[in-house]
């Protein structure tokens, strides 16, 4: 296992997966510690601190550490696992600038590569999963059953296998009493929990139909380098490529997507829709979609549009609601009907709101696991993509039983991902009406 700068040794698959399912040494204890409440596995030592590890440390990795860390003085940085030692070294220097008293990993709590996860899992109380989401469900395992609490980024996962898998460990750490927090951080923002509370308690009626959008002009590119094996570009590059990301209808839309179902306090029986690209469709934008249409349909026949696009032109981020009654800017927070009605209440940080109640309930011994909503909304955003990829009208049923895996079969920096490209550098498009999606 490498721990320093070189790459990581050749992890098949099979591996990879067994290594995620072992019981791993240096489980949390059970803890009866001050500042954490009997029955709650906690601190191992002297004291009370909560150890936290971060595994991914990108953007959201690095935001999701420095807000946990803002939730308690004793809570304290003490590993961190990354793909690429550049990432992980700016990572570190940004965090110990925002929390420099509560930042302490040393060389040998740096982990890089492929395996590092599970080193960064051993030492601490609560872990932070943040890495692309194809890596989501053997990470999730892994913490679980190293007996750790648990924040990780959303989507939970980027195929069906992945989600049923998230599932089960999600049950597990029910089992185990472990808290366990999801990156939707629209349900800890008030605007949301108002408005979608008052949706569900009638303010416009029976819900008839419901519109989400993410569209926006799309996401960086990182330069292909000459020195960079097709499994380092696709990993710097994870957005452009499904195995990582899901496409953004699963990474960005999943968003607007668990929105609706929160609404719905459910999710759909069916749906069909159509994509493609047309606008980023050059050899640097992977195989990816630029733009999807789904029509969701759910129990009692109402219907929620989904709409998301990586092209220039009109852009937003909100969704919206019809009701028998009126009608709703969910993310507006407006309601208009037979009263009108606004939010005006303060709207705090969500994604530190997000932490504050996880942490809350680690230290309380309070009831905390996202994990069900969670896997069935990242499902319900995979079934939007198997709809567009194939024009075929998809049942929740064949979304949730698919054995379709996209996972490559082996990581290491020499292997092949699942997609590689042509003489031309252009990787294959999913074409509707022939791609296999099930």
């Amino acid at each position: 296992m490498n721990t320093g700068t070189g790459k990581p040794s050749a992890v098949t698959r099979r591996g990879f997966f067994k290594s995620a399912s072992a019981s791993l040494a240096g489980g949390a204890l059970l803890a009866t510690l001050p500042g954490i409440a009997r029955g709650v596995p906690g601190p191992a030592g002297g004291d009370d601190t909560l150890k936290i590890a971060v595994v991914g440390c990108g953007g959201r990795g690095t935001g999701a550490a420095a807000q946990a860390m803002n939730t308690g003085k004793n809570v304290k940085l003490v590993a961190m696992a990354e793909a690429f030692e550049d990432r992980l070294e700016d990572s570190l220097e940004r965090l110990k600038s925002l929390n420099p008293d509560q930042v302490d990993v040393p060389a040998d709590h740096r982990f890089v590569g492929f395996e590092g996860y599970q080193d960064a899992i051993a030492l601490a109380d609560v872990v932070i999963l943040a890495t692309p989401p194809g890596f989501r469900p053997a990470h999730f395992e892994a913490a679980v059953q190293a007996g750790k609490h648990v924040f990780m980024e959303k989507p939970v996962a980027v195929d069906a296998p992945g989600v049923r898998r998230v599932l089960v460990a999600g049950k597990k750490a029910q089992e185990k009493n472990l808290k366990v927090g999801v990156g939707f951080q629209r349900r800890h923002q008030n605007g949301y929990l108002e408005t979608v509370r008052r949706l569900r308690e009638g303010a416009i009626g029976d819900l008839v139909s419901m519109r989400g959008y993410w569209n926006s002009q799309g996401v960086w590119v990182r330069p292909r380098q000459p020195a960079w094996t097709e499994m380092e570009y696709q990993m710097r590059n994870w957005y452009y490529f499904n195995w990582l990301c899901g496409d953004h209808i699963v990474e960005q839309h999943v968003h607007n997507i668990d929105v609706i179902n929160w609404i719905k306090d459910g999710f759909p029986v069916r749906a069909q829709g159509q994509g493609g690209r047309q606008v980023r469709d050059g050899p640097d934008h992977g195989e990816i979609f630029d733009h999807h249409f789904v029509e969701f349909e759910y129990a009692d026949g109402s219907r929620f549009y989904s709409q998301c696009r990586h092209q220039p032109g009109w852009a937003t981020v909100s969704e919206y609601a019809q009701g028998t009654r009126g009608r709703a800017d969910i993310s507006g927070y407006r309601i208009e009907g037979e009263r009108k009605w606004r939010y005006e209440g303060d709207d705090t940080n969500p994604y530190q709101a997000q932490q504050d109640a996880l942490f809350d309930a680690i230290q309380n011994n309070k009831p905390f696991n996202e994990v069900d909503y969670s896997a069935k909304s990242t499902l319900t955003a995979i079934m939007g993509r198997m709809c567009t990829y194939s024009n075929r009208m998809i049942s929740w049923e064949d979304a949730y039983d698919s054995k379709l895996s996209i996972s490559p079969d082996r990581f290491a920096w020499d292997a092949d991902p699942p997609t590689l490209p042509d003489e031309n550098g252009r990787y294959p498009v999913p074409q509707p009406g022939s791609t296999v999606v099930l």
